[in-house]
């Protein structure tokens, strides 16, 4: 690491510890030069994810969208907030876990309904009638006996 304040190329680290925010590393550094003390701060650097919607438009991974179709699935469901979350967590664990830079939104539709198939049968439905687009009750009706039979 460079000194900021003589340019020299070899300073030490003195102390570190996790910075406030708890996603970063606060590193306490000396010049082995000039002998000045400043403070620089690591922290993982993420790659932003794109997802390619149906009609090949892409925009950035948006979480709090995941959480609003589960929430409108899971309305008046008895599935507390803490299972929704959960599942979230659980969905978008197995996304990054792609180690990708782009991800459909097909896949992520389908983790969701995997998920929801476990956690509640009519929330599964009602995700399901949405992002597939149900065209009509026969469609509705070959989801729901896949469900009832299983």
């Amino acid at each position: 690491m460079k000194c900021p304040f003589c340019g020299h190329d070899e300073t030490r680290v003195i102390d570190s510890r996790p910075a406030e925010d708890n996603n970063s590393i606060r590193r306490r550094r000396v010049c082995d030069d000039c002998g000045k003390r400043f403070t620089t701060y690591e922290k993982i650097e993420t790659i932003p994810l794109i997802v390619i919607k149906k009609d090949n438009n892409r925009e950035t991974y948006d979480r709090a969208k995941i959480e609003a179709g589960v929430l409108l699935a899971c309305h008046k469901r008895p599935i507390s907030a803490e299972q929704i979350t959960r599942l979230v967590d659980a969905v978008e664990t197995e996304v990054f876990n792609q180690e990708v830079k782009e991800v459909s939104s097909q896949v992520i539709g389908e983790y969701v309904m995997d998920k929801l198939k476990d956690l509640d049968a009519v929330a599964y439905v009602r995700f399901a009638s949405v992002y597939r687009e149900f065209k009509d009750v026969n469609t509705f009706m070959d989801e729901l006996k896949k469900v009832l039979d299983k």
